[in-house]
């Protein structure tokens, strides 16, 4: 009897213990001055979620039918005119990528328009809808080889 109530405690810590070292929050702001600076954000993270962008286009790398291919996002909040009314958020599955830290560190909240957005990274993948203006989208397509549990035939 002991026995048996040690293995179902040991699988309870076991399963409580999983979802809090198989997915790794640390999504983040970060501050590049006073209307400049982007967030970091987890797919499914809390911070996805309190900034309303759970609708990013991203895929999982790790889903078996991707076979390593996956797509992160790029998420820019416009008003009604088209002006970004938010910092941008990129939103990543592992290592964000300099070359767009770097630009979308570099547009300014209440300054930047659509159209210079666009000029950097052409026509959004997908825009959503909101009752104070939309977001933009834009995919980055991603390969993580550790993933990849297809038989090589990509």
């Amino acid at each position: 009897m002991r026995t048996c109530c040690l293995a179902v405690l040991v699988c309870l810590a076991i399963t409580a213990a999983a979802p809090g070292n198989s997915f790794r929050d640390d999504s983040h702001y970060v501050a590049l001055g006073p209307r400049t600076g982007y967030y970091i954000v987890r797919p499914g993270s809390a911070l996805s979620r309190q900034l309303g962008l759970e609708g990013a286009p991203t895929r999982d790398t790790a889903d078996p039918f991707n076979h390593g291919y996956g797509a992160d996002a790029l998420a820019f909040r416009f008003n009604k005119t088209g002006i970004l009314s938010a910092v941008p958020a990129y939103i990543v599955q592992a290592t964000p990528n300099e070359f767009y830290v770097r630009r979308i560190g570099s547009f300014i909240r209440g300054r930047t328009t659509l159209h210079e957005v666009e000029t950097l990274f052409g026509r959004p993948r997908r825009i959503e809808s909101r009752p104070d203006g939309f977001i933009a989208y834009y995919t980055i397509e991603v390969y993580n080889p550790f993933e990849d549990r297809g038989n090589g035939t990509h």
